[in-house]
């Protein structure tokens, strides 16, 4: 097979019921991995190459890895950017081929965060490629964060339903008690905000650092209305 876009994948998630899982990968041997292991479950895969993890193997390395691997895959694989936190790197992802972008304003002023993110989603869109957004503040390490804390960060639907509306963005990456860089399976996640959020956005919903979630809150985010499950700390 080649290369295909996370929109399919995604959308049949969201339809059925399920989610795909997105595993990051730094160099060959993770991509490797990643991709044996989707064949193994039979199961479509999302290889990610994040912002910062792109320094380890080079960005176009990696996009040529992948690109080779899911030439030879016996499953649909993905190329997707993962936190990319400004517009010239999703470009360059997108000239040397990911068939799916991130661009991560998060820490960015509401109206901002969407003045950027359409601008992406527009580039993006015109040549075929989806793009990913991430709404609220999922930390990036949990260290001195408190409860109070990740309360404040979460994602609200209302403001969730204006971005997706005024951004056009296929795929929404939400802050509902998760964090990055967990290495115990001990997040407290907002199922029923999950839930909220299904219902008023309709594009599919992403859970970040989900090496730091309970086996069975993912299963619960899931049924919620998760349908793409972010693991890079489990990986190592």
């Amino acid at each position: 097979m080649s290369l295909v876009s996370t929109k399919g994948m995604l959308l049949d998630a969201r339809q059925k019921g399920y989610a795909v899982g997105a595993f990051n990968a730094n160099n060959l041997e993770m991509a490797q991995g990643i991709v044996m292991a989707a064949e193994k479950e039979k199961a479509p895969v999302i290889v990610q190459v994040s912002q910062g993890g792109a320094e380890h193997g080079g960005l176009e390395e990696m996009a040529a890895i992948i690109k080779s691997l899911a030439a030879k895959a016996s499953v649909p694989v993905a190329l997707h950017l993962d936190h990319g936190v400004d517009v010239v790197y999703n470009m360059r992802c997108l000239r040397v081929g990911f068939t799916s972008l991130m661009y991560d304003g998060s820490k960015l002023a509401f109206a901002e965060n969407v003045r950027i993110t359409r601008e992406v989603a527009l580039a993006a869109h015109a040549v075929g490629v989806p793009v990913e957004a991430e709404l609220g503040k999922v930390p990036k390490d949990p260290t001195g964060i408190t409860l109070d804390d990740l309360k404040k960060y979460m994602t609200s639907p209302e403001e969730a339903k204006a971005f997706v509306e005024q951004t056009n963005v296929d795929a929404l990456a939400i802050a509902v008690g998760n964090m990055h860089k967990m290495k115990i399976k001990e997040a407290k996640i907002d199922v029923e905000r999950i839930a909220a959020i299904r219902q008023v956005v309709a594009v599919p919903l992403v859970l970040h650092g989900a090496s730091g979630v309970p086996d069975e809150a993912v299963t619960a985010a899931v049924k919620a209305g998760i349908c793409k499950i972010n693991v890079h700390t489990q990986l190592g």
